[in-house]
């Protein structure tokens, strides 16, 4: 692995080369009319959490990061709700500033990795990776948790990936040109580049994990420690059935085509039971906030949705950047059309 370049160099103004080329403002592909509003943010893709998680990890390099920075594995729950708001937030929100938010909440993460190589997490090649586990999860998410998606969607879903990509002002080097080269590109990845990590297992394992901050004042710890061993195996095996074969081989996982007979009709159940729902309450609530002001159920210039504060760390780590938590968040308890509820 060559050694990563100084973190100014990997900074560049995409949106602006974007604007230059083809004369569209790079958030004109993102609007409500856009794929990526309707199939990104819908609550189906919990269901994803382990894959997202686990494939993200499976970079060398991004492991790397996760392992040695982050208190991911001492909060998972708070910060995977707390990441949720500004990662989606750059799909909604529609501003530089959000995914400029994003991109800096990276500038500290580097070290030396096992082998002597470096690693930073603004590299073009690691970032553009959790990105395209982001935006490829809304495929694989339809396939199997629907809504359905066709390969038209599919082709338009991967363009506005690349707008969306850009607003974080991160070089555009690794990502591919076309939706053909970005399957070429993700099968190479998953046969040749990623790897095994303590972080992937970890990621896997949510038996340890203590009920999420929703469930925490209701459920008394024996019992989710007594239920929680059967939701593992069935979040682990729609994984398995989520990764991709080479994923499968090199993670020692098998998969039967009875198994993938009974994910289609588990997918099948999902997509209708989400689509009984009021279509206000299938998404998260960064996205169903972007189309409240839409509606104008909410103000137009009202300050943007932030998770709720009982997803934030304590003491001094609150302003730590790496925790995904902007100095505003605590704000979000004191909006009058907006309560603190995660589900609200």
């Amino acid at each position: 692995m060559t050694q990563v370049a100084p973190v100014p160099a990997l900074l560049s103004s995409p949106p602006t080369a974007h604007r230059a080329v083809t004369g569209v403002e790079p958030t004109d592909m993102l609007g409500p009319d856009s794929v990526t509003w309707k199939y990104f943010g819908s609550w189906r893709g919990m269901l994803m959490g382990l894959w997202s998680g686990s494939m993200q990890n499976m970079h060398p390099k991004l492991a790397a990061g996760v392992w040695d920075h982050s208190d991911f594995f001492g909060e998972r729950w708070e910060r995977l709700q707390r990441s949720l708001y500004p990662i989606s937030g750059v799909v909604f929100d529609r501003t530089p500033e959000t995914g400029k938010q994003v991109r800096d909440y990276h500038l500290t993460i580097k070290g030396t990795m096992r082998d002597g190589s470096r690693y930073h997490a603004l590299d073009p090649d690691v970032f553009y990776w959790a990105h395209a586990t982001f935006w490829y999860g809304n495929i694989r998410c339809a396939e199997v948790f629907g809504p359905p998606i066709s390969e038209e969607d599919k082709r338009r879903l991967f363009d506005e990936s690349r707008t969306w990509y850009a607003m974080y002002g991160v070089s555009m080097r690794p990502c591919p040109d076309t939706y053909e080269d970005f399957l070429a590109y993700w099968d190479d990845m998953c046969r040749r580049v990623l790897a095994d990590h303590e972080a992937v297992r970890t990621v896997l394992d949510i038996t340890q994990l203590p009920p999420p901050p929703w469930m925490s004042s209701w459920m008394p710890l024996w019992l989710w420690r007594r239920q929680v061993k059967v939701v593992q195996r069935l979040f682990m095996w729609i994984t398995t059935g989520l990764y991709d074969e080479p994923v499968r081989q090199m993670m020692g996982l098998t998969w039967t085509d009875a198994d993938e007979k009974r994910l289609r009709r588990f997918g099948r159940a999902v997509d209708l039971g989400m689509r009984l729902l009021p279509r206000r309450y299938r998404d998260h609530p960064r996205p169903r906030d972007a189309n409240d002001r839409l509606t104008g159920r909410v103000p137009v210039d009202a300050p943007l949705l932030e998770t709720p504060v009982r997803n934030l760390p304590s003491g001094a780590e609150r302003d730590n950047p790496i925790h995904y938590c902007p100095a505003h968040a605590a704000r979000r308890a004191q909006l009058p059309w907006q309560s603190n509820d995660v589900n609200d």
